[in-house]
């Protein structure tokens, strides 16, 4: 029996790139279909993450013209991580299996037929995984070699150069809807979910239009909300560290105490100046990622929903 497909695409101000790739999702769609790889059910679905231009009519426009694609509208900017949960949970009870790829054409849409053929083998996740980075520039492949290095340290499971370009099964979706954290990281939370999983490797293009919408500030607060949300190591740093300081203290103290019974102290204000600025900046960093952890806490005591769909295609069409 051939599985019903629901490709997944988050869109951000994406209004310069859409019309572009709509026709290439859709083509690959119509693709698989006609090769018997999927079932004609199968549908691409469009999550609008409180886009500022006119990213949501063109989703609209695209939804009246053809009735294989649907959009639905977050009622504000969520964020990637979100808007592509969003997509997940609407599509779960609807297909087999998903594949999520971004908006901007830079994956190759071509990989989707290897991850069905893996999928039709055993696998319930598969991941869509870079080659090499050769179109990225020297300071995106330097930060992204970081990211990866830093999580990996921190404790987080991740695939290596593997963004959100992945198939996931209906099964594993289900099972991931136990995950109820707010704070969410998909590309350490999925490996966590367990399931038979594998990889497909393929090229990635320059973007067919518009600009990235990943700064490396943004870069930056997706390692953070990774690490503070898989991993609590760097509270573990911080005990390790602080038990490490506690027994130098101590050394000092021994040390202080010797120099004074044997009357060569010298006052020297440099070096209690430096200790103390030293001791101070320690414990600023250390209430700094403490305090993360708490605001973490708070976020999740609070259970507030993830995501709110505002509006979907499928209501202009009933």
């Amino acid at each position: 029996m051939r599985p019903v497909l629901y490709m997944v695409i988050p869109c951000f101000n994406e209004e310069d790139v859409l019309n572009i790739t709509a026709p290439m999702f859709l083509g690959k769609l119509t693709s698989l279909t006609e090769k018997g790889k999927i079932s004609a059910d199968s549908r691409i679905l469009f999550v609008d993450d409180g886009s500022r231009d006119g990213t949501w009519e063109i989703i609209k426009e695209l939804s009246r013209k053809s009735p294989f694609i649907s959009g639905i509208s977050l009622s504000r900017n969520k964020g990637h991580q979100n808007a592509l949960l969003a997509g997940l949970t609407e599509a779960a009870d609807k297909c087999d299996i998903t594949v999520s790829i971004d908006c901007d054409g830079q994956d190759d849409i071509d990989a989707v037929d290897r991850m069905i053929d893996e999928y039709l083998n055993g696998s319930e996740i598969v991941y869509g995984v870079r080659s090499s980075r050769k179109t990225d520039s020297i300071l995106k492949r330097g930060t992204a070699r970081l990211f990866y290095k830093l999580m990996s340290f921190m404790g987080v499971e991740t695939v290596y150069d593997h963004a959100d370009y992945r198939l996931v099964s209906s099964k594993v979706l289900k099972s991931f809807s136990d995950f109820k954290e707010v704070n969410i990281f998909l590309r350490g939370m999925f490996p966590l979910v367990g399931f038979r999983s594998t990889s497909v490797y393929y090229e990635r293009r320059e973007r067919l239009g518009g600009k990235s919408k990943y700064s490396p500030a943004k870069m930056l607060a997706l390692a953070l909300d990774g690490i503070t949300s898989l991993s609590v190591k760097p509270i573990r740093i911080i005990t390790l560290f602080g038990c490490v300081v506690a027994l130098l203290s101590f050394v000092g103290i021994l040390w202080s105490v010797i120099v004074q019974l044997t009357g060569n102290s010298v006052a020297g204000w440099a070096s209690l100046t430096s200790i103390l600025c030293f001791l101070g900046g320690v414990q600023l960093i250390s209430l700094g990622i403490i305090g993360e952890y708490i605001g973490k806490i708070y976020l999740e005591t609070k259970n507030r929903p993830r995501f709110i769909i505002a509006e979907k295609t499928e209501d202009e069409k009933k």
